[in-house]
């Protein structure tokens, strides 16, 4: 498992945060978080190439497929039936549930389609060949973490779900107008994921505030976000690398 960098440790006697103030600090991660990664700025601006699209998509798709396992992980994890009953939606979610038709096929699904609205054909994307050793190597970490830190923290690691929706919220406002060629429904997977990622942010949150109540603990949970982050910024590192390789 990749370890998790620590800051330096507050003073013993520390006073923990009260929840409001450490929901605040868990928030302030966000200024860390991919939207501010050159590559998603270029992207959304509208100065990836076609290619440099397809790149993205096809690596990004590991990260889709790594999800679920995470959440799996997770689940494994958690003694509580309660709280086994919500998270097994994060992995219906992606994997799909019912008929898997429509609607319901699932994450996966739509990123599959956005894969083919790029021009990438199923077997292609589906095969992970395109995939960068780096994003391999960050989503590994991330699921390898998921699957041995305590159920806690695990969950806590899923919180930059806080900052998802608004990175959907910019492709689907920036893309149609600088890549007219990507078919509206491929989009389909930023639109579901708005208000999924709300959902799960309010269970996330509330098992964080709940289990992280001394400052070192407070502190720890942050440090988990922020490998989170890390993992979310390595991988687009590694992408945009692949990309200018290709």
């Amino acid at each position: 498992m990749m370890d998790i960098a620590t800051t330096a440790a507050p003073p013993l006697d520390a006073p923990p945060w009260t929840p409001t103030e450490f929901e605040a600090q868990l928030r302030a991660k966000g200024q860390a978080y991919h939207i501010h990664h050159p590559f998603n700025v270029r992207m959304n601006a509208g100065g990836c190439t076609p290619d440099e699209l397809r790149c993205w998509v096809a690596n990004r798709f590991y990260y889709q497929v790594c999800i679920p396992r995470k959440d799996g992980a997770i689940l494994a994890n958690m003694p509580d039936r309660a709280q086994r009953r919500l998270w097994v939606e994060r992995i219906l979610d992606h994997d799909g549930y019912g008929d898997h038709q429509g609607a319901a096929a699932g994450g996966i699904e739509a990123w599959t389609r956005l894969g083919e609205a790029v021009g990438i054909e199923r077997e292609e994307l589906w095969s992970l060949r395109r995939v960068a050793p780096g994003v391999r190597f960050a989503c590994d970490a991330y699921v390898n973490f998921a699957s041995r830190a305590p159920w806690q923290e695990a969950v806590c690691s899923s919180l930059t779900e806080m900052f998802a929706p608004q990175i959907h919220k910019d492709r689907l406002a920036t893309w149609p107008q600088h890549y007219p060629w990507i078919e509206a429904e491929g989009l389909q997977y930023f639109r579901s994921r708005i208000p999924l990622a709300s959902r799960d942010v309010e269970h996330g949150l509330r098992v964080t505030l709940i289990h992280f109540t001394t400052r070192a603990a407070q502190e720890r949970a942050l440090d988990i976000l922020q490998f989170k982050l890390d993992v979310l910024w390595s991988m687009l590192d590694a992408i945009e690398k692949a990309c200018h390789a290709a």
